[in-house]
């Protein structure tokens, strides 16, 4: 069966919810949480709701909801034409950023710093894919810049109430791109609490009509005061929540399949605890011949190290391509944020990557 099409899917479950009976409904993937939603809403189970939950996927309705509720965020511009993109960005000013419409894992995304940067950003941003997302009419859009770092936020929202369970800190590099190199997730961030942050994370929830679900959602911490980016209606990817879980000690995978039942977050008391996830890419393109991982003499504040890659793999470093030029994870857990650094930079003492550069990168 094709889990893409809604109607098969709804059909599917409804013989399943005859047979066995079905308690909830749960996806963690990015493509298939519209699906699942509209799987709940037809079975009339706790869901974020099949309208809100598309609003999400399109960053366009997102922006218009967002607008029409009052939540801050960058000015955005959905584009059809490189023409049209230029007109735009002249019109909010540089720098800009320049992100697909409908992707995922900052893919595409770029921060254009003067108008002789757009073409060749708006052309890398236009082929942009993913693999079972169609394109969308209109598909680039065009965003005044948020300054600032950028976090994460991973909360159970139910019954539209959101309960804000973990903040990540997000590492990013290979600017003009905004590839995620690593998230630090400390138990007791005091983000969690700041009345602020709160008020602008319950107010885009409002905003998009979401009920109940398991969100992630991107905000940047502006100079101007927090900016929301987007809304995604599941757990965060990049291993975040398992990241979250070595932090707080807490099973999020638990708590969404709880949710999914309509049964709301109970809140604990957390442990003065940091756990911090990194991506390893190479300096430059490469084949690889070998990648050696050596355990012995660890800090002990290296919770795993995870190879990703064995001979023969071709590795290129964005923005040609994204997430798949990662070779290896590093995965700390400590006391601070600061031990945490130090563990990885321990780590990757450990980690030895030999490969031959490839002279001849593949256009994005």
């Amino acid at each position: 069966m094709n889990t893409l099409d809604a109607a098969a899917t709804i059909e599917a479950a409804a013989d399943l919810d005859r047979r066995l009976g079905v308690g909830g409904v749960l996806s963690y993937d990015e493509i298939r949480v519209s699906v699942a939603a509209a799987v709940a809403e037809a079975l009339g189970l706790p869901g974020g709701g099949a309208e809100a939950v598309a609003s999400c996927r399109d960053k366009a309705s997102t922006r218009q909801r967002f607008s029409a509720g009052g939540v801050p965020q960058p000015s955005s511009y959905a584009v059809s034409s490189f023409e049209e993109a230029e007109s735009r960005a002249a019109s909010i000013g540089y720098p800009v950023v320049v992100k697909p419409r409908a992707l995922a894992g900052s893919m595409g995304v770029a921060l254009v710093a003067k108008a002789a940067d757009l073409p060749d950003a708006y052309a890398s941003t236009r082929s942009a894919e993913f693999f079972e997302l169609p394109r969308l009419e209109a598909g680039v859009l065009v965003e005044s810049f948020a300054d600032g770092p950028e976090i994460s936020i991973d909360a159970a929202c139910h019954n539209g109430t959101v309960h804000p369970l973990f903040v990540a800190r997000k590492k990013t590099g290979f600017a003009p791109c905004f590839e995620e190199v690593g998230h630090v997730v400390s138990a007791r961030d005091p983000l969690l609490t700041d009345p602020e942050i709160v008020r602008v994370l319950q107010a885009a929830h409002s905003a998009l009509g979401l009920s109940t679900l398991m969100t992630h959602t991107e905000i940047r911490l502006t100079s101007a005061g927090p900016r929301v980016i987007e809304v995604n209606a599941r757990l965060g990817g990049d291993l975040i929540p398992y990241t979250a879980h070595l932090a707080t000690g807490v099973d999020y995978g638990l708590v969404a399949a709880r949710l999914a039942q309509g049964i709301p977050p109970v809140r604990e008391e957390l442990p003065e605890r940091t756990a911090q996830i990194d991506f390893l890419y190479p300096d430059t393109d490469l084949k690889v011949d070998a990648l050696d991982v050596t355990e012995d003499g660890l800090p002990a504040e290296v919770h795993r190290i995870i190879p990703l890659v064995g001979p023969g793999r071709e590795l290129r470093i964005p923005p040609r391509e994204h997430v798949r030029g990662r070779y290896a994870v590093v995965i700390t857990a400590a006391r601070t944020p600061e031990a945490c650094e130090q563990a990885k930079a321990a780590a990757e003492k450990h980690i030895e990557l030999v490969g031959a550069p490839l002279d001849i990168p593949p256009a994005a």
